[in-house]
């Protein structure tokens, strides 16, 4: 079996150690480096090439956004996971931005961050609800402009019930079981929905499903 290659980077040794002891209890997962500031994070990223990077925004020297910035270009098969207790706006959109395919806050319970690395290894977008919340309020268009906005493109039916799972934040796994259908079926519709609506992620095809009134505010988690 192929393990996730993982890296940590966080300023607090005893997060760094509970994290690294969560994520090696799985049999697909091996931690491969850490760091505890900006600096060594971008260098140990460089070295090894980790198929994720769980990071930290408050470090000392480079900050998480700094870092994502700095190391995306460089390594674009490398998929950050942010981990952090910041939540403001200026951090959210700066890291997305980026090109970070997750935001979780620290509250999130040890299951939530194994599922977290596995969906972003996958190419999967990972947000948690309050990050959610804020990024698809951004998005939102005035009522009456939605209204007056006739679409381009349309979703079928079985489409618009996968986006509305994947919008709850549901796996493909969780979204296949849901339907009675299977994996495959699933990743079908959503490369579907991707194309349709010219993005590359979950996230995006929720922002733009938001924007063109396919999905309420109330829908999302």
């Amino acid at each position: 079996m192929k393990k996730i290659r993982i890296i940590i980077a966080d300023d607090h040794a005893v997060v760094r150690q509970g994290t690294r002891i969560l994520l090696e209890r799985e049999k697909d997962m091996e931690i491969v480096g850490e760091a505890g500031d900006g600096e060594e994070a971008i260098k140990i990223i460089d070295q090894l090439k980790p198929d994720v990077a769980i990071i930290d925004i408050a470090m000392p020297k480079l900050n998480g956004v700094e870092v994502t910035r700095t190391i995306k270009p460089r390594h674009p098969s490398t998929a950050v996971l942010i981990l952090t207790s910041y939540d403001n706006d200026e951090y959210v959109f700066a890291l997305l931005e980026a090109g970070a395919a997750g935001y979780l806050l620290k509250d999130v319970d040890s299951q939530e961050v194994v599922d977290a690395v596995r969906a972003v290894y996958a190419g999967e977008s990972v947000l948690h609800p309050v990050i959610a919340r804020k990024v698809i309020s951004r998005f939102r268009p005035p009522a009456a402009n939605a209204a007056k906005e006739k679409p381009a493109v349309e979703l079928s039916e079985r489409e618009t019930e996968v986006l509305k799972l994947a919008a709850k934040g549901m796996s493909n796994n969780d979204i296949a079981d849901e339907l009675f259908i299977n994996v495959r079926t699933v990743q079908g519709h959503l490369s579907s929905i991707f194309n349709k609506l010219s993005v590359g992620s979950r996230t995006e095809a929720i922002f733009q499903a938001v924007k063109r009134g396919w999905l309420s505010f109330e829908e999302l988690p």
